[in-house]
């Protein structure tokens, strides 16, 4: 019996000892760290090379992006065989609550042909079909669900100009959510192509 009383006062002994010992008068000071790592991380700044990164090749911190990720700046694209055909498409910077200014100053860089018609056609149908319908009458059987599809036939769609509808694209607006990161500059000039046709009718 003496044995366990004397037990029991040598653990509370032992906890006030820990818990005195443990306490520090130094704010700045943690104490003692279990797991360094959680607290001080090594990190590296992605844009800079302040030191060499053990875990990437030859200590580099800037690893080469993931292929087909749509690029953000540098994008080039050659519609002809001179340099002056070729068109930065990703000078486009205008922020989503600007879209008076997408209407003003967005001119389709991508020529109007056949090929980019078709292509357009194609895009059109795996990224918008789905709620705008097949001919743009926002008939598409997630539109009939979703509600307040546009009709791009209708008086009120059809006046939307080649940079309003690059923006929509890209930013979204009301229920559309955007699809800048999905799509690239490229494809989404040659959806405008696209949609301008349905707004036609045609």
């Amino acid at each position: 019996m003496k044995f366990k009383s004397l037990n029991r006062y040598l653990l509370v002994a032992i906890v006030l000892l820990t818990a005195v010992l443990g306490c520090k008068n130094d704010p700045n000071n943690p104490g003692k760290e279990y797991a360094p790592n959680m607290y001080l991380p090594v990190g590296y700044e992605p844009y800079k090379q302040e030191k060499a990164n053990p875990i990437n090749p030859m200590g580099l911190t800037m690893r080469l992006p993931v292929e087909g990720t749509v690029a953000r700046r540098n994008y080039k694209t050659s519609f002809g065989e001179t340099d002056s055909a070729r068109v930065d498409l990703m000078v486009y910077n205008i922020s989503a609550d600007s879209i008076s200014i997408s209407e003003r100053v967005l001119k389709n860089p991508v020529p109007l042909n056949e090929a980019t018609l078709a292509e357009g056609k194609i895009l059109y149908e795996r990224y918008c079909q789905h709620c705008h319908g097949a001919t743009g009458a926002g008939d598409g059987k997630v539109g009939a669900m979703y509600k307040g599809v546009p009709n791009y036939a209708s008086d009120a769609y059809k006046s939307l100009n080649e940079g309003h509808i690059f923006h929509v694209i890209t930013h979204g607006k009301a229920r559309m959510w955007p699809h800048g990161s999905q799509i690239n500059p490229e494809e989404r000039w040659k959806i405008v192509h696209y949609v301008q046709k349905l707004q036609k009718g045609a």
